[in-house]
């Protein structure tokens, strides 16, 4: 008899593999924000298990705040972040790790830490004075590594890698914690081009082995070619979700991105291709004014 299982269904069938209603998260009319001021406003937003889905919007629109909210980093001012089925705000902190990882906007490591030590740190929810160090804490960081393209740099310091690996170190340490949804604000922000297609590249990799993917990107096409799912956001609400498709439109990118655009097929991919329109340069009625050339004023000796 053959196995008519998706790989996805495979992958959480193995053992130590992440519990399938784990990965299920959402808000429930949630507002949140800053020193008083509501930066989100009554957000319904229900994340498809499995998918990889990617928050898009114009600077200051709430993406991370979103995120943050669902990482419990920021507490709701009214509604709730629903993870598995709980109230994320009851879970213990340990418990909460356990199921949902998170890679913030920036981070630090501390001075002379190793590639291999830092990617061991995401193994502390698993840790307890009744769970020392184990095997099973071996094979979870040197897969994290492998994962990551980072074995041959586990001894390495970490200040002594480029941007790009450093980013990596990071998303080894979120993979370490071996959670089954993963939370990434703006992962490719300060990468050259080639690193930025690492991170979603990997990013692409762990969603295909049955994992959640919540990530914040700036780059619409970028977005549109990775994710599976698509949140659009503008002023603290949602503008449109759904499948990359069906969802970048140039009425969608003028109504939320203030840019007037051609939405053409990737020649690549086949995805949606935001192109710009051109804009008109500004119109100068009088050239403009060259001041005329410094002579020298020095008198003759």
């Amino acid at each position: 008899m053959t196995d008519a299982r998706t790989d996805a269904e495979r992958a959480a069938a193995v053992p130590g593999a992440p519990r399938a209603d784990a990965a299920t998260l959402g808000t429930r009319g949630l507002t949140a924000g800053y020193e008083r001021a509501a930066v989100l406003r009554e957000l319904d937003v229900d994340i498809p298990e499995r998918s990889f889905t990617v928050i898009v919007g114009p600077n200051a629109c709430g993406k991370s705040t979103l995120l943050r909210s669902m990482a419990r980093l920021l507490r709701p001012a009214a509604g709730q972040v629903v993870l598995g089925g709980e109230d994320i705000a009851r879970l213990r902190a340990k418990e909460l790790a356990r199921r949902l990882g998170l890679l913030p906007q920036s981070s630090t490591a501390p001075d002379g830490i190793t590639v291999a030590d830092l990617v061991s740190r995401g193994r502390h929810p698993h840790q307890s004075p009744l769970r020392p160090w184990s095997s099973r804490d071996e094979a979870a960081v040197r897969d994290a590594l492998a994962a990551t393209r980072l074995t041959p740099l586990a001894r390495r310091p970490v200040d002594a890698l480029s941007g790009g690996q450093r980013q990596r170190v990071w998303i080894a340490m979120v993979l370490a914690q071996e959670t089954p949804l993963l939370l990434l604000d703006e992962p490719t922000t300060f990468l050259d081009l080639a690193h930025q297609l690492d991170v979603l590249d990997l990013c692409t990799r762990l969603h295909r082995e049955g994992r959640t993917l919540v990530a914040v990107l700036h780059d619409l096409n970028q977005a549109a070619r990775h994710a599976t799912w698509l949140i659009a956001m503008k002023d603290g609400r949602i503008a449109a979700q759904g499948p990359p498709g069906e969802v970048v439109t140039g009425a969608l990118v003028e109504e939320v991105f203030g840019v007037r655009a051609r939405v053409i097929e990737d020649p690549e991919t086949g995805t949606p291709l935001v192109v710009p329109r051109a804009r008109p340069l500004p119109h100068h009625p009088h050239p403009p004014h060259h001041p005329a050339p410094l002579t020298d004023r020095r008198h003759p000796s």
